[in-house]
């Protein structure tokens, strides 16, 4: 196993040859610069005494866990990617820590960021996740994270939506390529927060190939450059903005219409409510007998019509037409 130490810093820096003036924790002090990518390093050691460490290089190794890293409160770029790291972990105490790069790991959650106070970019792209996975994204690490976060890479990671992203309201890049991200209306609601997007890529995502799905997006970025390689030219930002406006507006003044309209349909199909209108039902009682057509009574004796009846000295009615 290949481990980082200090006596390997020394070593590989040639430290015996150049400060022979200097003792060894002299020299680990005044350290700000260590690049040990592509050495097969598998584990770092106790490095504390290169406290004033700002850069550190280690990607192309054979990392598994990030650690032994709490003492480089300088620390602002940490390069771990292509490692197999599958935590993102121990990484509190680095308080000025501007950039982080660990894209081509094994990492499925993007968490343990809640005290990266500095942090400005993140690229975590290319994570060998298992099959039928995507990269998740820890709300209380995104929320920490939104008045600081400027540029995020998360490309070719199975992502299906970025909702959990709409907190970053600084967020000036975002490289989202080779993804699944279909829907273009959640784009439109979550671009449209973040008012400094400069720099968009979604190339070889599903949505690309929706209807006016470049128009739509330069709509809802306003101050938007660039979207999948291509600069947006001011004049046709313009017209596209000034389109929207006017078919929002025109909707608009569409739905008021039929608004009025159903309203109008509404009053005339329930009639005038007038204080002084009839009972309506009285009118729908059962009528009574000598209101109803077709009926003939008889005011007088009746000779000669066997139709009519007498009973009690009362005359009944005879009906003669139809009820």
């Amino acid at each position: 196993m290949v481990r980082l130490t200090v006596h390997l810093i020394a070593k590989s820096n040639n430290f015996s040859k150049a400060c022979r003036s200097e003792s060894l924790q002299q020299y680990l002090k005044k350290l700000t610069h260590l690049n040990f990518s592509n050495r097969s390093i598998e584990d770092i050691d106790d490095l504390s005494m290169c406290r004033n460490l700002t850069v550190l290089y280690l990607y192309d190794n054979q990392i598994s866990q990030i650690c032994n890293l709490g003492f480089a409160s300088n620390l602002t770029h940490l390069y771990m990617q292509n490692n197999n790291i599958s935590c993102i972990e121990n990484l509190s105490s680095l308080h000025k820590l501007s950039k982080l790069f660990l894209g081509g790991n094994s990492i499925t959650v993007v968490e343990g960021l809640d005290e990266l106070k500095s942090l400005k970019e993140l690229h975590v792209e290319g994570q060998k996740l298992p099959r039928g996975e995507k990269l998740v994204f820890d709300p209380r690490s995104i929320s920490s994270l939104s008045e600081t976060l400027c540029i995020v890479n998360i490309s070719k990671n199975n992502i299906d939506e970025i909702w959990d992203l709409a907190p970053l309201r600084k967020l000036t890049h975002l490289y989202a390529t080779d993804n699944q991200l279909q829907d273009i209306l959640e784009l439109e609601t979550v671009f449209s927060q973040w008012s400094q997007l400069r720099l968009l890529d979604l190339n070889r995502n599903p949505v690309c190939h929706k209807p006016k799905y470049r128009d739509r997006l330069i709509t809802a970025c306003r101050i938007l450059e660039d979207l999948d390689g291509k600069q947006i030219n001011e004049l046709s930002r313009q017209f596209l903005v000034n389109w929207k406006a006017s078919k929002d507006a025109k909707k608009k003044l569409d739905d008021g219409e039929e608004q009025i309209t159903n309203q109008l349909t509404t009053d005339f199909c329930t009639g005038p409510q007038h204080p002084l209108a009839h009972d309506r039902s009285s009118s729908l009682s059962k009528p009574s007998e000598y209101g109803k057509p077709g009926v003939t009574f008889r005011t007088a004796q009746v000779q000669g019509d066997s139709r009519g009846k007498r009973s009690g000295g009362i005359y009944i009615p005879v009906r003669t037409g139809r009820l």
